[in-house]
């Protein structure tokens, strides 16, 4: 009965003590971090694709200052690598994606150094297009797949989807 008695007093304590906190008494709300504004676009190396042949294209990625994106082969396990799919009609091949070489770099986050990009990077790949093309212009549909931090947090994965298009001449 004692103990009973005894708990009622500490819950009643606790209770009026937290009632005699003023009621301006609060938590600080954090704005959160926001991811940078990496702008994306592909292009090819000329105005017109001719049937048969090899044209060249590239996926430029502008990184702004102070943030980077993991390279296409992270030295840890654990981050998302850069990566870059493109979906091409029918009878269109297109070739692996060449990533440029990436920086090591430290910060404040990781005692190892990390492969990253930062500010422009271009991703190259060639399509073929093939000789009994019939449409008159040929589209690839793209998805790159990034993971951005600045030198105190990582943001979640991101994907973009964008369309390519050239003239089949």
């Amino acid at each position: 009965m004692r103990n009973r008695k005894q708990t009622r007093l500490v819950t009643l304590l606790l209770l009026s003590t937290l009632l005699a906190f003023p009621l301006s008494f609060h938590a600080e709300i954090l704005t959160p971090i926001q991811q940078p504004n990496i702008t994306v676009s592909g292009y090819f190396t000329g105005s017109k694709a001719q049937r048969g042949r090899t044209i060249r294209a590239a996926v430029a990625i502008d990184i702004p200052s102070g943030y980077h994106i993991n390279s296409n082969r992270p030295l840890a396990k654990f981050l998302i690598p850069t990566s870059l799919k493109i979906e091409a009609p029918a009878g269109a091949r297109v070739g692996p994606v060449s990533f440029p070489p990436a920086q090591l770099r430290s910060f404040s986050f990781s005692p190892d150094k990390l492969s990253v990009y930062e500010g422009h990077v271009v991703l190259r790949f060639n399509v073929t297009v093939p000789a009994n093309f019939s449409g008159s212009e040929l589209s690839l549909h793209a998805r790159l797949r990034y993971q951005s931090c600045n030198d105190e947090a990582c943001f979640p994965p991101t994907t973009r989807e964008f369309d390519m298009s050239i003239a089949v001449v």
